[in-house]
């Protein structure tokens, strides 16, 4: 369901193996294709999978979620501002551009020690390359959160191989699982790099993770053997997520949490093509298919999209309507760590919002 390989990483001119995936924000890479037109697009599109007709109360509601990451082990959120963004990841500070960060900096002399910077097309879909102003860096370092460790990366489209603002769900997705009292089945839906599924199996669940890229499977493998965690119970499949979730609905299989991180637009690995606005309702409505009778929660994030998290919410209420439980929905923020405050200014650092969300617990 995501995008064709990107195009060649390079830092510091350094080529490096070609990256996957497709769109979900600044940081996603994206096709190496020039994107379709609205119109082409939407000619290569298939029918978008309606919701089928449900009955009984929509579940109740909790809005607005603020779910906020102050930093974790390995990262955190230095500061902000000038349309960017200081971080720290494992041992590297690294800037990136961040459009929603539409203050000043606050923590001046801290971004000229940052190891790595990125550089290049400013637009949010657009290539670059890294500057190291120190030492030369490899492409990939090892890190740790929530006890799963994984290699952070150097790409060419700005991210570096986690994104650090999921750690609000998965916080809540490893205490379900460590208190459930039987091992607990979890889909990662649009997986990518698998730090989720690592942090799931570790907690003791039964993981399938689901990616359309090679290259994104791989390199869940490859964070899966630097913790050593080749028994872990993952399976690791490459494939269309659509036409994954159908075929499981029409197996009988049933999962007790499913997470849903779907990109914006993106292509499946035989050119299966995935709009969010066309198909996430039908997405949704599938996956509430696919939940145990004794199902922990459906998670859905949603990155890059011109909607209020009231949007999907309001969808998710529609889906899980007769199912009971609780609907709640807002946005994940990261929280400065370095602090920002100015004279006599009271509270902590700023608060930088990353994505939407919707999340259905049953109580």
């Amino acid at each position: 369901m995501d995008a064709t390989v990107a195009p060649p990483f390079k830092a510091g001119g350094k080529p490096a193996a070609q990256e996957p995936y497709g769109q979900r924000s600044s940081s996603r890479p994206q096709p190496a294709s020039p994107r379709p037109s609205p119109s082409e697009a939407r000619q290569e599109a298939p029918a978008p999978v309606t919701l089928r007709p449900r009955t009984g109360d929509k579940p109740t509601e909790r809005v607005p979620v603020i779910l906020e990451t102050a930093g974790e082990a390995d990262y955190r959120l230095i500061d902000s501002g000038d349309a960017l963004k200081l971080e720290q990841y494992g041992p590297y500070t690294i800037v990136r551009p961040e459009a929603q960060a539409l203050w000043p900096k606050s923590q001046v002399p801290l971004w000229e020690r940052a190891d790595a910077i990125f550089t290049g097309d400013t637009d949010e879909d657009g290539m670059g390359r890294w500057r190291f102003p120190h030492d030369m860096l490899g492409e990939t370092w090892p890190m740790r959160l929530l006890d799963a460790e994984f290699f952070g990366r150097f790409t060419s489209f700005r991210h570096v191989g986690v994104f650090p603002e999921q750690l609000a769900h998965w916080r809540w997705m490893k205490a379900q699982v460590e208190t459930a009292g039987r091992p607990l089945k979890v889909l990662n839906l649009f997986g990518y790099t698998g730090v989720a599924s690592l942090i799931a199996a570790k907690a003791g669940a039964e993981v399938t993770h689901v990616d359309a890229s090679k290259k994104a499977i791989g390199w869940g493998r490859e964070n899966q053997a630097l913790g050593r965690g080749e028994s872990l119970p993952i399976r690791w499949i490459c494939d269309d997520a659509m036409k994954f979730i159908q075929r499981e609905e029409r197996r009988g299989s049933r999962y007790d949490i499913i997470l849903t991180d779907p990109p914006k637009f993106g292509r499946g690995p035989n050119g299966e093509v995935w709009h969010l606005f066309d198909h996430l309702a039908g997405m949704l409505d599938i996956c509430r298919e696919l939940l145990s009778d004794d199902a922990r929660g459906l998670v859905l994030t949603a990155y890059s999209i011109r909607a209020s998290f009231y949007s999907i919410h309001e969808l998710m209420r529609e889906v899980m309507r007769g199912r009971g439980g609780v609907v709640e929905s807002g946005e994940l923020i990261l929280r400065e760590s370095a602090g920002s405050k100015q004279d006599g200014e009271a509270g902590s650092g700023r608060a930088l919002s990353t994505s939407l969300f919707s999340r259905w617990v049953p109580k």
